[in-house]
Protein backbone atom coordinates (compact mmCIF):
# COMPACT_ATOMS: atom_id res chain seq x y z
CA UNK A 1 0.00 0.00 0.00
CA UNK A 2 2.75 2.43 1.12
CA UNK A 3 4.57 1.75 -2.50
CA UNK A 4 0.80 2.17 -3.97
CA UNK A 5 0.55 5.57 -2.57
CA UNK A 6 4.43 6.72 -3.42
CA UNK A 7 4.06 6.20 -7.28
CA UNK A 8 0.20 7.42 -6.83
CA UNK A 9 2.31 10.88 -5.55
CA UNK A 10 4.92 10.97 -7.77
CA UNK A 11 2.82 10.35 -10.79
CA UNK A 12 -0.31 12.86 -10.03
CA UNK A 13 1.16 16.00 -11.92
CA UNK A 14 0.98 14.12 -15.16
CA UNK A 15 -2.31 12.32 -14.28
CA UNK A 16 -3.83 15.52 -13.68
CA UNK A 17 -2.11 18.24 -15.97
CA UNK A 18 -3.82 19.07 -18.67
CA UNK A 19 -1.14 20.54 -20.51
CA UNK A 20 1.93 17.95 -21.50
CA UNK A 21 4.81 20.98 -22.12
CA UNK A 22 6.94 20.48 -19.48
CA UNK A 23 6.84 23.13 -16.81
CA UNK A 24 9.00 24.42 -14.18
CA UNK A 25 9.23 21.96 -11.47
CA UNK A 26 9.52 19.25 -14.14
CA UNK A 27 12.37 21.09 -15.67
CA UNK A 28 14.53 21.78 -12.40
CA UNK A 29 14.08 17.82 -11.15
CA UNK A 30 15.84 17.18 -15.22
CA UNK A 31 18.23 19.48 -14.35
CA UNK A 32 19.32 18.18 -11.00
CA UNK A 33 18.99 14.41 -12.38
CA UNK A 34 20.83 15.58 -15.38
CA UNK A 35 23.84 17.06 -13.20
CA UNK A 36 24.70 14.08 -11.39
CA UNK A 37 24.27 11.75 -14.58
CA UNK A 38 26.92 13.68 -16.44
CA UNK A 39 29.33 13.47 -13.54
CA UNK A 40 29.35 9.70 -13.67
CA UNK A 41 29.42 9.51 -17.75
CA UNK A 42 32.20 12.10 -18.52
CA UNK A 43 34.26 10.23 -15.70
CA UNK A 44 34.78 7.30 -17.58
CA UNK A 45 35.71 8.65 -21.40
CA UNK A 46 37.89 11.49 -18.93
CA UNK A 47 39.85 8.61 -17.11
CA UNK A 48 40.32 6.86 -20.36
CA UNK A 49 42.27 9.68 -21.98
CA UNK A 50 44.92 9.97 -18.77
CA UNK A 51 45.78 6.01 -18.59
CA UNK A 52 49.45 6.53 -19.99
CA UNK A 53 49.62 9.03 -17.85
CA UNK A 54 48.75 7.28 -14.63
CA UNK A 55 51.12 4.41 -15.90
CA UNK A 56 54.17 6.54 -16.27
CA UNK A 57 53.09 8.20 -12.54
CA UNK A 58 53.07 4.81 -10.47
CA UNK A 59 55.98 3.05 -12.39
CA UNK A 60 53.86 0.16 -13.16
CA UNK A 61 52.58 -1.18 -16.55
CA UNK A 62 49.71 -0.51 -18.38
CA UNK A 63 47.76 -3.88 -18.42
CA UNK A 64 48.15 -3.08 -14.43
CA UNK A 65 46.75 0.44 -14.39
CA UNK A 66 44.00 -0.89 -17.36
CA UNK A 67 42.29 -1.68 -13.51
CA UNK A 68 41.59 1.46 -13.19
CA UNK A 69 39.18 1.81 -15.97
CA UNK A 70 38.51 -2.23 -16.09
CA UNK A 71 37.79 -2.01 -11.76
CA UNK A 72 35.07 0.72 -12.42
CA UNK A 73 33.61 -1.01 -15.25
CA UNK A 74 33.63 -4.37 -13.47
CA UNK A 75 31.75 -2.20 -10.09
CA UNK A 76 29.12 -0.78 -12.54
CA UNK A 77 28.42 -4.02 -14.08
CA UNK A 78 28.06 -5.95 -10.24
CA UNK A 79 25.68 -2.58 -8.79
CA UNK A 80 23.25 -1.90 -11.64
CA UNK A 81 20.96 -5.05 -10.99
CA UNK A 82 20.65 -3.80 -7.27
CA UNK A 83 19.54 -0.45 -8.29
CA UNK A 84 16.14 -1.37 -9.01
CA UNK A 85 15.55 -3.59 -5.21
CA UNK A 86 16.81 -0.64 -4.10
CA UNK A 87 14.81 1.99 -5.11
CA UNK A 88 11.75 0.01 -4.26
CA UNK A 89 13.37 -0.47 -0.90
CA UNK A 90 14.50 2.66 0.32
CA UNK A 91 13.03 4.89 -2.32
CA UNK A 92 14.69 6.60 -5.39
CA UNK A 93 15.42 10.24 -3.68
CA UNK A 94 17.46 7.97 -1.43
CA UNK A 95 19.21 5.67 -3.81
CA UNK A 96 20.26 9.17 -5.83
CA UNK A 97 21.69 11.17 -2.66
CA UNK A 98 23.48 7.95 -1.55
CA UNK A 99 24.91 7.08 -5.27
CA UNK A 100 26.33 10.47 -5.55
CA UNK A 101 27.79 10.46 -1.86
CA UNK A 102 29.40 7.19 -3.00
CA UNK A 103 30.56 8.69 -6.08
CA UNK A 104 32.29 11.99 -4.71
CA UNK A 105 33.98 9.96 -2.06
CA UNK A 106 35.45 7.60 -4.73
CA UNK A 107 36.48 10.80 -6.70
CA UNK A 108 38.00 12.41 -3.72
CA UNK A 109 40.22 9.15 -2.51
CA UNK A 110 41.27 8.36 -6.26
CA UNK A 111 42.54 12.14 -6.64
CA UNK A 112 44.66 11.33 -3.37
CA UNK A 113 45.69 7.94 -4.46
CA UNK A 114 49.72 7.36 -3.77
CA UNK A 115 50.11 3.72 -5.64
CA UNK A 116 48.38 1.68 -8.65
CA UNK A 117 46.90 -0.50 -6.15
CA UNK A 118 45.06 2.80 -4.19
CA UNK A 119 44.16 4.27 -7.42
CA UNK A 120 42.58 0.77 -8.45
CA UNK A 121 40.89 0.55 -5.06
CA UNK A 122 39.33 3.86 -4.91
CA UNK A 123 37.97 3.40 -8.80
CA UNK A 124 35.80 0.28 -7.88
CA UNK A 125 34.02 2.49 -4.74
CA UNK A 126 33.62 5.21 -7.33
CA UNK A 127 32.01 3.26 -9.79
CA UNK A 128 29.57 1.40 -6.72
CA UNK A 129 28.34 4.94 -6.63
CA UNK A 130 28.35 5.38 -10.64
CA UNK A 131 26.39 2.42 -11.22
CA UNK A 132 23.24 3.67 -9.69
CA UNK A 133 23.15 6.77 -10.43
CA UNK A 134 21.63 6.54 -13.92
CA UNK A 135 18.92 3.90 -13.52
CA UNK A 136 18.22 5.87 -10.28
CA UNK A 137 17.84 9.33 -12.27
CA UNK A 138 15.93 7.51 -15.19
CA UNK A 139 13.34 6.09 -12.68
CA UNK A 140 12.84 9.49 -10.68
CA UNK A 141 12.32 11.37 -14.67
CA UNK A 142 10.06 8.38 -15.82
CA UNK A 143 7.75 9.07 -12.55
CA UNK A 144 7.81 12.50 -12.19
CA UNK A 145 7.01 13.16 -16.36
CA UNK A 146 4.22 10.77 -16.74
CA UNK A 147 3.84 8.48 -20.13
CA UNK A 148 2.96 11.98 -21.50
CA UNK A 149 6.05 13.73 -20.99
CA UNK A 150 8.39 10.69 -21.03
CA UNK A 151 9.87 11.48 -24.57
CA UNK A 152 10.68 15.08 -23.97
CA UNK A 153 11.98 14.59 -20.57
CA UNK A 154 14.22 11.43 -21.78
CA UNK A 155 15.70 14.00 -24.56
CA UNK A 156 16.96 16.20 -21.34
CA UNK A 157 18.24 12.94 -19.92
CA UNK A 158 20.24 11.87 -23.43
CA UNK A 159 22.50 14.67 -23.28
CA UNK A 160 25.24 13.38 -21.14
CA UNK A 161 24.48 9.86 -22.74
CA UNK A 162 25.54 11.29 -25.96
CA UNK A 163 27.88 13.92 -25.34
CA UNK A 164 30.15 12.21 -22.50
CA UNK A 165 31.94 10.28 -25.25
CA UNK A 166 32.96 13.93 -27.06
CA UNK A 167 33.35 16.27 -23.90
CA UNK A 168 35.82 13.58 -21.89
CA UNK A 169 38.50 14.02 -24.10
CA UNK A 170 38.56 16.95 -24.62
CA UNK A 171 38.07 17.67 -20.90
CA UNK A 172 41.02 15.38 -20.12
CA UNK A 173 43.39 16.07 -22.38
CA UNK A 174 43.34 19.73 -21.12
CA UNK A 175 42.94 18.34 -17.07
CA UNK A 176 46.26 16.09 -17.56
CA UNK A 177 48.29 18.49 -19.76
CA UNK A 178 48.26 21.83 -18.18
CA UNK A 179 47.03 21.01 -14.93
CA UNK A 180 46.97 17.96 -13.26
CA UNK A 181 45.99 14.16 -12.96
CA UNK A 182 44.25 14.32 -10.10
CA UNK A 183 42.22 17.29 -11.02
CA UNK A 184 40.25 14.20 -13.57
CA UNK A 185 38.92 13.04 -10.70
CA UNK A 186 38.50 16.86 -7.92
CA UNK A 187 36.41 18.49 -10.84
CA UNK A 188 33.76 15.74 -9.62
CA UNK A 189 33.65 17.17 -6.26
CA UNK A 190 31.91 20.50 -6.71
CA UNK A 191 29.58 19.24 -9.19
CA UNK A 192 28.57 16.39 -6.85
CA UNK A 193 28.11 18.68 -4.23
CA UNK A 194 26.07 20.52 -5.90
CA UNK A 195 24.09 17.74 -7.04
CA UNK A 196 23.78 17.29 -3.82
CA UNK A 197 22.19 20.07 -2.30
CA UNK A 198 20.13 20.74 -4.89
CA UNK A 199 18.69 17.08 -4.62
CA UNK A 200 17.74 17.22 -0.66
CA UNK A 201 15.88 20.10 -1.70
CA UNK A 202 14.26 19.67 -5.20
CA UNK A 203 13.34 16.32 -5.36
CA UNK A 204 10.26 14.67 -4.84
CA UNK A 205 9.57 12.81 -1.55
CA UNK A 206 8.69 9.00 -2.39
CA UNK A 207 7.42 6.70 -0.18
CA UNK A 208 9.62 3.13 -0.35
CA UNK A 209 8.07 -0.30 -0.05
CA UNK A 210 9.05 -1.63 3.03
CA UNK A 211 8.02 -5.07 2.21
CA UNK A 212 10.07 -5.17 -0.77
CA UNK A 213 12.00 -8.22 -0.48
CA UNK A 214 15.84 -9.18 -2.62
CA UNK A 215 16.00 -12.04 -4.04
CA UNK A 216 19.41 -13.40 -2.68
CA UNK A 217 19.77 -15.90 -5.38
CA UNK A 218 18.74 -13.80 -8.36
CA UNK A 219 21.76 -11.25 -6.63
CA UNK A 220 24.22 -14.21 -6.58
CA UNK A 221 24.04 -15.23 -9.93
CA UNK A 222 23.48 -11.67 -12.16
CA UNK A 223 25.70 -9.45 -10.54
CA UNK A 224 28.84 -12.01 -10.58
CA UNK A 225 27.42 -13.14 -13.93
CA UNK A 226 27.59 -9.72 -15.66
CA UNK A 227 31.26 -9.25 -13.87
CA UNK A 228 32.64 -12.07 -15.33
CA UNK A 229 31.23 -11.71 -18.73
CA UNK A 230 32.25 -7.92 -18.81
CA UNK A 231 36.44 -8.97 -17.80
CA UNK A 232 36.45 -11.52 -19.96
CA UNK A 233 35.41 -9.29 -22.57
CA UNK A 234 38.29 -6.28 -21.27
CA UNK A 235 40.83 -8.61 -21.09
CA UNK A 236 40.06 -9.71 -24.87
CA UNK A 237 41.93 -7.07 -26.59
CA UNK A 238 45.50 -7.15 -24.08
CA UNK A 239 44.98 -11.20 -24.54
CA UNK A 240 45.24 -10.69 -27.95
CA UNK A 241 41.57 -11.96 -29.02
CA UNK A 242 38.70 -14.31 -27.75
CA UNK A 243 40.14 -17.37 -27.72
CA UNK A 244 42.50 -16.58 -24.78
CA UNK A 245 41.91 -19.03 -21.66
CA UNK A 246 41.75 -15.85 -19.37
CA UNK A 247 39.08 -14.53 -21.28
CA UNK A 248 36.64 -17.60 -22.69
CA UNK A 249 36.47 -18.79 -18.83
CA UNK A 250 35.21 -15.82 -17.77
CA UNK A 251 33.05 -14.84 -20.73
CA UNK A 252 31.60 -19.18 -20.64
CA UNK A 253 31.26 -18.96 -16.60
CA UNK A 254 29.51 -15.74 -16.66
CA UNK A 255 27.05 -16.45 -19.22
CA UNK A 256 26.40 -19.65 -17.39
CA UNK A 257 25.21 -17.41 -14.43
CA UNK A 258 23.20 -15.15 -16.36
CA UNK A 259 21.67 -18.08 -18.15
CA UNK A 260 20.96 -20.10 -14.77
CA UNK A 261 19.54 -16.74 -13.78
CA UNK A 262 17.03 -16.02 -16.46
CA UNK A 263 15.57 -19.88 -15.48
CA UNK A 264 15.72 -18.65 -12.00
CA UNK A 265 13.88 -15.11 -12.15
CA UNK A 266 11.29 -16.69 -14.47
CA UNK A 267 9.97 -18.93 -11.67
CA UNK A 268 10.56 -16.16 -8.50
CA UNK A 269 7.84 -14.18 -7.12
CA UNK A 270 10.45 -11.35 -6.14
CA UNK A 271 12.73 -11.18 -9.06
CA UNK A 272 15.67 -9.27 -8.86
CA UNK A 273 15.07 -7.60 -12.79
CA UNK A 274 11.43 -8.46 -13.54
CA UNK A 275 12.06 -10.87 -16.95
CA UNK A 276 8.41 -10.88 -17.36
CA UNK A 277 8.34 -6.65 -18.89
CA UNK A 278 9.81 -8.98 -22.30
CA UNK A 279 6.57 -9.95 -22.76
CA UNK A 280 5.52 -6.65 -23.95
CA UNK A 281 6.40 -6.34 -27.33
CA UNK A 282 7.32 -2.73 -27.63
CA UNK A 283 9.61 -3.22 -24.18
CA UNK A 284 11.14 -6.19 -25.93
CA UNK A 285 11.94 -4.60 -29.27
CA UNK A 286 12.89 -1.65 -27.58
CA UNK A 287 15.69 -3.63 -25.81
CA UNK A 288 16.73 -5.73 -28.55
CA UNK A 289 17.34 -2.41 -30.64
CA UNK A 290 18.93 -1.00 -27.87
CA UNK A 291 22.03 -3.64 -27.50
CA UNK A 292 22.68 -3.59 -30.89
CA UNK A 293 22.89 0.31 -31.66
CA UNK A 294 25.02 0.30 -28.02
CA UNK A 295 27.50 -2.26 -29.40
CA UNK A 296 27.82 -0.26 -32.70
CA UNK A 297 27.54 3.09 -31.29
CA UNK A 298 30.38 2.79 -28.23
CA UNK A 299 32.31 0.44 -30.42
CA UNK A 300 32.62 3.69 -33.25
CA UNK A 301 33.26 6.07 -30.15
CA UNK A 302 36.18 4.24 -29.14
CA UNK A 303 37.38 4.02 -32.55
CA UNK A 304 37.00 7.71 -33.66
CA UNK A 305 39.16 9.33 -31.23
CA UNK A 306 42.26 6.42 -31.77
CA UNK A 307 41.82 6.72 -35.70
CA UNK A 308 42.72 10.73 -35.40
CA UNK A 309 45.46 10.26 -32.97
CA UNK A 310 47.14 6.86 -34.51
CA UNK A 311 46.44 7.37 -38.22
CA UNK A 312 46.16 11.43 -38.33
CA UNK A 313 49.10 12.21 -35.36
CA UNK A 314 46.41 14.51 -32.93
CA UNK A 315 46.65 15.02 -29.44
CA UNK A 316 44.08 14.11 -27.44
CA UNK A 317 42.71 17.64 -26.70
CA UNK A 318 42.72 18.07 -30.51
CA UNK A 319 40.71 14.94 -31.29
CA UNK A 320 38.21 15.66 -28.43
CA UNK A 321 37.47 18.83 -30.61
CA UNK A 322 37.14 17.42 -34.06
CA UNK A 323 34.60 15.44 -32.45
CA UNK A 324 32.44 18.25 -31.43
CA UNK A 325 29.91 17.99 -34.35
CA UNK A 326 28.70 15.04 -33.24
CA UNK A 327 27.47 16.94 -30.18
CA UNK A 328 26.02 19.32 -32.22
CA UNK A 329 24.18 17.35 -34.52
CA UNK A 330 22.73 15.05 -31.07
CA UNK A 331 22.04 18.35 -29.71
CA UNK A 332 20.47 19.79 -32.45
CA UNK A 333 17.88 16.25 -32.67
CA UNK A 334 17.47 15.21 -29.09
CA UNK A 335 15.00 18.42 -28.44
CA UNK A 336 13.05 17.20 -32.11
CA UNK A 337 13.14 13.63 -31.24
CA UNK A 338 11.31 14.33 -27.65
CA UNK A 339 8.57 15.82 -29.08
CA UNK A 340 7.94 13.37 -31.66
CA UNK A 341 8.18 10.74 -28.97
CA UNK A 342 5.26 11.89 -27.27
CA UNK A 343 3.11 11.97 -29.88
CA UNK A 344 3.94 9.26 -31.75
CA UNK A 345 5.37 5.52 -31.51
CA UNK A 346 9.18 4.75 -31.46
CA UNK A 347 8.38 3.16 -34.97
CA UNK A 348 8.12 6.11 -36.75
CA UNK A 349 11.29 7.70 -35.07
CA UNK A 350 13.87 4.70 -34.77
CA UNK A 351 14.44 3.62 -37.99
CA UNK A 352 14.10 7.60 -39.49
CA UNK A 353 17.28 7.80 -36.91
CA UNK A 354 19.05 4.82 -37.70
CA UNK A 355 19.01 5.91 -41.53
CA UNK A 356 21.89 8.85 -40.99
CA UNK A 357 23.69 6.87 -38.36
CA UNK A 358 24.62 4.24 -41.73
CA UNK A 359 25.35 6.74 -44.21
CA UNK A 360 27.52 8.27 -41.38
CA UNK A 361 29.51 4.76 -40.65
CA UNK A 362 29.54 3.95 -43.95
CA UNK A 363 31.39 7.13 -44.54
CA UNK A 364 33.86 6.23 -41.89
CA UNK A 365 34.33 2.60 -44.28
CA UNK A 366 35.96 5.09 -46.63
CA UNK A 367 38.72 7.02 -44.28
CA UNK A 368 41.85 7.40 -45.80
CA UNK A 369 45.66 8.42 -44.39
CA UNK A 370 45.38 11.91 -45.35
CA UNK A 371 40.93 12.13 -46.09
CA UNK A 372 40.02 15.96 -45.82
CA UNK A 373 38.51 16.59 -42.56
CA UNK A 374 35.22 18.69 -43.47
CA UNK A 375 34.42 15.22 -45.28
CA UNK A 376 35.25 13.19 -41.44
CA UNK A 377 33.32 16.50 -39.66
CA UNK A 378 30.36 16.15 -41.73
CA UNK A 379 30.47 12.34 -41.72
CA UNK A 380 30.42 13.02 -37.33
CA UNK A 381 27.86 15.97 -37.72
CA UNK A 382 24.71 13.31 -39.69
CA UNK A 383 25.92 10.58 -36.92
CA UNK A 384 25.21 12.96 -34.29
CA UNK A 385 21.66 13.71 -36.52
CA UNK A 386 21.02 10.11 -36.30
CA UNK A 387 22.18 9.51 -32.52
CA UNK A 388 19.65 12.08 -31.41
CA UNK A 389 16.69 10.63 -33.34
CA UNK A 390 17.02 6.89 -32.28
CA UNK A 391 18.84 6.57 -28.48
CA UNK A 392 16.24 8.89 -26.54
CA UNK A 393 13.23 7.42 -28.80
CA UNK A 394 14.34 3.95 -27.70
CA UNK A 395 14.48 4.13 -24.18
CA UNK A 396 11.27 6.34 -24.38
CA UNK A 397 9.64 3.10 -26.50
CA UNK A 398 10.41 0.92 -23.85
CA UNK A 399 9.26 3.27 -21.09
CA UNK A 400 6.16 4.86 -22.09
CA UNK A 401 3.96 1.63 -21.35
CA UNK A 402 5.58 0.47 -17.72
CA UNK A 403 3.81 2.15 -15.15
CA UNK A 404 3.90 1.83 -11.15
CA UNK A 405 5.96 -0.16 -9.63
CA UNK A 406 7.73 -1.87 -12.55
CA UNK A 407 9.48 1.73 -13.48
CA UNK A 408 12.33 1.13 -11.31
CA UNK A 409 12.77 -2.46 -12.44
CA UNK A 410 12.55 -1.72 -16.17
CA UNK A 411 14.99 1.72 -16.19
CA UNK A 412 17.28 -1.02 -14.04
CA UNK A 413 17.33 -3.64 -17.14
CA UNK A 414 17.92 -1.23 -19.77
CA UNK A 415 21.04 0.17 -18.21
CA UNK A 416 22.31 -3.35 -17.78
CA UNK A 417 21.30 -3.76 -21.53
CA UNK A 418 23.43 -0.57 -22.39
CA UNK A 419 25.64 -1.45 -20.48
CA UNK A 420 26.76 -5.02 -21.55
CA UNK A 421 25.99 -3.58 -25.40
CA UNK A 422 28.73 -0.67 -25.08
CA UNK A 423 30.93 -3.37 -23.36
CA UNK A 424 30.57 -5.60 -26.15
CA UNK A 425 30.79 -3.08 -28.69
CA UNK A 426 34.09 -1.61 -27.57
CA UNK A 427 35.61 -5.34 -26.71
CA UNK A 428 34.90 -6.81 -30.23
CA UNK A 429 35.81 -3.61 -32.61
CA UNK A 430 39.06 -2.92 -30.30
CA UNK A 431 40.06 -7.07 -31.21
CA UNK A 432 39.02 -6.52 -34.96
CA UNK A 433 40.85 -3.37 -35.14
CA UNK A 434 44.28 -5.27 -33.46
CA UNK A 435 44.12 -8.23 -35.37
CA UNK A 436 43.33 -5.56 -38.61
CA UNK A 437 45.94 -3.60 -37.91
CA UNK A 438 48.60 -6.67 -37.33
CA UNK A 439 47.45 -7.99 -40.88
CA UNK A 440 48.50 -4.62 -42.38
CA UNK A 441 51.85 -3.86 -40.86
CA UNK A 442 53.65 -7.08 -40.86
CA UNK A 443 51.98 -8.39 -37.28
CA UNK A 444 53.84 -5.76 -35.07
CA UNK A 445 51.68 -2.59 -35.51
CA UNK A 446 49.36 -1.35 -32.53
CA UNK A 447 48.63 1.48 -31.72
CA UNK A 448 51.00 2.34 -29.07
CA UNK A 449 53.36 1.79 -31.69
CA UNK A 450 52.77 4.94 -33.46
CA UNK A 451 52.43 7.17 -30.10
CA UNK A 452 55.78 8.60 -31.63
CA UNK A 453 57.23 8.20 -35.14
CA UNK A 454 58.24 10.44 -36.87
CA UNK A 455 56.66 12.53 -39.69
CA UNK A 456 58.06 10.70 -42.25
CA UNK A 457 57.29 7.24 -40.95
CA UNK A 458 53.61 8.69 -39.91
CA UNK A 459 53.05 9.27 -43.39
CA UNK A 460 54.65 5.76 -44.15
CA UNK A 461 52.21 3.78 -42.50
CA UNK A 462 49.06 6.18 -42.07
CA UNK A 463 47.40 4.76 -45.49
CA UNK A 464 47.68 0.85 -43.95
CA UNK A 465 46.21 1.69 -40.75
CA UNK A 466 43.29 3.95 -42.21
CA UNK A 467 42.57 0.72 -43.96
CA UNK A 468 42.58 -1.27 -40.76
CA UNK A 469 39.97 1.30 -39.35
CA UNK A 470 37.79 1.73 -42.68
CA UNK A 471 37.87 -2.27 -42.59
CA UNK A 472 36.81 -2.46 -38.78
CA UNK A 473 34.00 0.17 -39.31
CA UNK A 474 32.54 -1.97 -41.67
CA UNK A 475 31.47 -4.63 -38.32
CA UNK A 476 29.90 -1.41 -36.55
CA UNK A 477 27.71 -0.74 -39.77
CA UNK A 478 26.78 -4.42 -40.25
CA UNK A 479 25.42 -4.48 -36.62
CA UNK A 480 23.74 -1.08 -37.65
CA UNK A 481 22.11 -2.73 -40.07
CA UNK A 482 20.78 -5.53 -38.53
CA UNK A 483 19.86 -2.98 -35.37
CA UNK A 484 17.92 -1.09 -38.72
CA UNK A 485 16.08 -4.06 -39.68
CA UNK A 486 14.93 -4.55 -35.85
CA UNK A 487 13.46 -1.23 -35.30
CA UNK A 488 11.11 -1.81 -38.08
CA UNK A 489 9.05 -3.79 -35.81
CA UNK A 490 8.62 -0.87 -33.35
CA UNK A 491 4.62 -0.02 -32.81
CA UNK A 492 3.84 2.97 -34.88
CA UNK A 493 1.62 4.71 -32.65
CA UNK A 494 1.94 4.79 -28.68
CA UNK A 495 0.86 2.47 -26.26
CA UNK A 496 -2.60 2.29 -25.03
CA UNK A 497 -1.46 3.36 -21.36
CA UNK A 498 -0.54 6.70 -22.93
CA UNK A 499 -3.67 7.35 -24.49
CA UNK A 500 -5.72 5.94 -21.60
CA UNK A 501 -4.11 8.61 -19.46
CA UNK A 502 -4.22 11.54 -21.55
CA UNK A 503 -7.62 10.85 -21.98
CA UNK A 504 -8.22 10.84 -18.12
CA UNK A 505 -6.33 14.52 -17.69
CA UNK A 506 -8.50 15.86 -20.23
CA UNK A 507 -11.69 14.20 -18.12
CA UNK A 508 -10.44 16.13 -15.43
CA UNK A 509 -10.06 19.42 -16.84
CA UNK A 510 -13.69 19.07 -18.46
CA UNK A 511 -15.03 18.07 -14.89
CA UNK A 512 -13.18 20.11 -12.47
CA UNK A 513 -15.28 22.67 -10.94
CA UNK A 514 -14.84 26.34 -11.88
CA UNK A 515 -13.26 28.55 -9.45
CA UNK A 516 -15.11 31.12 -7.00
CA UNK A 517 -15.56 34.29 -8.57
CA UNK A 518 -13.00 36.41 -6.09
Amino acid sequence: MAAAEGHAELNAPAATAPDTQIDRALLVVASVVVLGAIMSILDTTVVNVAINTLAARFHTTLPTIQWVATGYTLALATVIPLSGWIADRFGTKRLYMISIAMFVIGSSLSGLSWSSSSIIVFRVLQGLGGGMIMPAGMTILTRAAGPQRIGRVMSIMGVPMLLGPILGPILGGWLVADVSWRWIFFINLPVGLSALALASRVLPRDVPARGTRLDYVDLLLLSPGLALLIYGLAESNSAGGFGATKVLMPMLLGAGLIATFVRHALRASHPLIDLRLFRDRTFATSCITLVLVAISVFGTFLLLPLYFQAVRGESPLQSGLLLAPQGLGSMIAMPIAGQLADRTGPGKIVPFGLVPIVLAVLGLTQVGGATAYWKVELDLFVFGLGMGFTMMPVFTGAMQAIRGAAVARASTALNILQQVGASIGTAVLSVLLASALSSRLGGHGTIGSTAHVSAAVRAHIAPPMAAAFGSTFWWALGMLVIAFVGSLALPKRRPALVEEAEAEAETAQETAPAPAPA
